[in-house]
């Protein structure tokens, strides 16, 4: 490309990028990108924001501990497991744990087979009292499961990891065909009334896109370290090959540590960047939740505008001329 071209080519961008052959090549990306994972997007991005909140649910989900009200002596280590295995025939004991409390619920852990129960016994009476995992305590695993492994173990963190780099290509292209052009750029940073719920779905998917890439921008690249790991760890060790005098210290290492960090927005309940629980922690999680749920509102609103002006076109069938369509 010769340099006046060059200049002309970017003069075009600037002015009018709707007209260039590159931001038609990169919205072709963004959009079969976005139909493709757009399920994926939905799921990853709902359930992280739920996650944010991963020890509160917890903690709300942990049952107050059952306390024998029997005046039974308290029956032994075997005396329990013989109960368990009455009550559950051809189950073997694999665990049985008592909380400092003796008369608090026992935990007993049975197996047949591939099968397991995870039960609560009354240390006195032997009688079952239920599972020793409640409900709520389940759902929030099976969340944390789905959102970390897609509920199939390495295998599907990996594709998360997958998963996380066609976000970013999903968000990079966005930013991309994004820009409108000198003269109304800033239509596409704020809300607009009276333009149609069609217009309106447009101009609400592109605000959400650009206040928002910073974020999706360090959940994916952070998403891709947490499925696929070691590109990350190869190159740190590349950039800066481990030492004994520079263990711990290292700029890669450092990087890899605040990408899981800023994923999550939060350790142990301390959020960045604050110091400890309190209005800090509680307003940092609520940040990183909604905005966590800006790529679930960017794939329903882009559904959405692929169905006004694709899909429904298609089905409506033949109609005579239509203006050609110059936007998004």
């Amino acid at each position: 490309m010769s340099g006046s071209t060059h200049l002309t080519f970017w003069r075009h961008w600037v002015q009018q990028p709707q007209k260039t052959w590159l931001r038609r090549a990169l919205f072709q990306v963004h959009l079969w990108s976005g139909i493709t994972v757009g399920l994926y997007i939905l799921i990853v991005s709902v359930t992280g924001s739920v996650l944010v909140y991963r020890n509160e649910l917890y903690r709300a989900a942990t049952a107050e501990p059952i306390i024998s009200k029997s005046l039974e002596p308290r029956l032994t280590d075997d005396q329990l497991k013989d109960a368990a295995k009455r009550l559950y025939p051809g189950y073997r004991v694999e665990r049985l744990g008592r909380a400092l409390d003796l008369d608090q619920a026992v935990d007993v852990w049975l197996s047949r087979g591939d099968a397991i129960k995870k039960r609560l016994f009354d240390p006195r009476r032997g009688s079952d009292l239920g599972d020793s995992v409640p409900t709520g305590i389940w759902l929030v695993s099976k969340l944390s499961d789905l959102h970390d492994n897609l509920l199939a173990g390495p295998t599907g963190r990996k594709v998360n990891g997958g998963g996380a780099v066609a976000i970013l290509a999903v968000a990079v292209t966005g930013l991309a065909i994004w820009w409108p052009g000198i003269k109304t750029w800033h239509r596409s940073l704020l809300l607009h009334r009276g333009v149609g719920w069609k217009r309106w779905t447009w101009h609400l998917h592109s605000m959400v896109g650009f206040w928002s890439f910073g974020f999706v921008l360090v959940f994916a690249v952070s998403g891709i370290y947490l499925g696929i790991p070691q590109p990350f760890l190869d190159l740190a060790d590349q950039l800066e090959p481990p030492a004994a005098t520079n263990a711990g210290v290292r700029i890669g290492d450092q990087v890899i540590y605040w990408l899981a960090y800023l994923h999550f927005g939060r350790i142990n309940g301390i959020g960045i960047p604050c110091s400890g629980p309190g209005l800090c922690d509680q307003a940092t999680k609520a940040i990183w939740a909604v905005f966590g749920l800006a790529p679930a509102a960017m794939a329903v609103t882009g559904v959405l505008m692929w169905w006004n002006r694709v899909l429904r076109p298609r089905l409506a069938g033949p109609r005579g001329p239509t203006r050609p369509r110059t936007g998004i």
